[in-house]
């Protein structure tokens, strides 16, 4: 049976890039400027304050994950209010593995975290931002933290194959952060929509054949609901109406294809769902801003 997430996380191809222990003791706050890439952290002892730009503030404890889908501006402290943030730049901190201290600098730490951020396929972000809200914040989940643990020691330990473990490691952090979310979700998107039995079964069959001459009426039969029911839900559920789905996923897989499987204009077309050529390419352009062989081009010389 497709698994539509599965399928997602494919397409991104996440990877680590960077990730520290961060300290600190004593009064601190310290405020990052708008990032852009995904970031996450674990809280491993103690708790502090996040206060994301646009978001309410949280109260972070130990055991607690955080994900950034867009990471914007951010503050992180001791304790909300407690004085003037020192400024970061995110980008220009060092890419050294050492800890990172805020505040007091000798004694014991007050709390420890340990962060760092994904980098991910080139067309991948905007893919992420639309699956989750501005912050996830999970509490008290253990398989979470050991697998930030794990990220931070093939980190630090620059072992050969490196570059593989990370990147399952992260894909699996990735996976458990989404299927947390997807339990709570009230926000619009696919997460909330693999909540719902009856939409996963139209999500399902979507993933498993994106070739298919999908119709609303098609895929209410999958979801074993009426026609009008189903496009009222989906569209509610996932914010944005069933045959706009399909045609999105379409779009994705073939970005896929044209970037990393030096696949043909026409056979990619046939891949999802289409009997012309022209067709497909005028589709590809309108929804990507480009013709199928120019984005591969570019995707080429990346």
């Amino acid at each position: 049976m497709h698994d539509p997430l599965s399928d997602v996380v494919r397409l991104l191809r996440p990877r680590a890039v960077f990730a520290k222990g961060i300290s600190g003791a004593g009064r601190w706050s310290v405020r990052y400027s708008q990032f852009g890439d995904p970031s996450f952290c674990v809280v491993l002892e103690g708790r502090c304050t996040l206060a994301v730009d646009g978001e309410a503030v949280i109260a972070l404890e130990a055991g607690d994950f955080v994900l950034l889908p867009a990471t914007p501006g951010f503050t992180l402290s001791a304790q909300e209010g407690v004085l003037l943030p020192t400024l970061l730049d995110p980008r220009q901190i060092p890419s050294s593995t050492d800890d990172v201290r805020h505040g007091r600098q000798d004694g014991p730490a007050d709390v420890r975290l340990f962060g760092g951020w994904f980098q991910f396929d080139a067309d991948a972000p905007a893919m992420l931002e639309s699956l989750l809200p501005g912050v996830v914040h999970v509490r008290g989940v253990p398989r979470l933290s050991l697998l930030v643990g794990l990220v931070g020691e093939e980190v630090r330990n620059d072992q050969p194959g490196r570059e593989v473990v990370l990147s399952h490691l992260v894909g699996m952090l990735l996976v458990e952060a989404l299927r947390e979310t997807a339990r709570g979700s009230r926000s619009s998107g696919l997460l909330r929509g693999l909540a719902d039995a009856r939409l996963t079964a139209a999500l399902r069959s979507i993933h498993e054949r994106p070739a298919h001459s999908w119709t609303i009426a098609k895929l209410a039969d999958t979801a074993a609901l009426s026609r009008s029911a189903f496009f009222d839900r989906f569209s509610r559920t996932l914010g944005v109406a069933p045959m706009e789905y399909v045609l999105a996923w379409r779009m994705a897989l073939a970005r896929d294809l044209l970037r990393h499987h030096d696949a043909s204009v026409a056979d990619v077309a046939e891949r999802v769902g289409y009997n012309s050529t022209s067709t497909f390419s005028t589709a590809f352009r309108r929804h990507v801003g480009a013709s199928p062989m120019q984005y591969a081009r570019a995707a080429r010389s990346d």
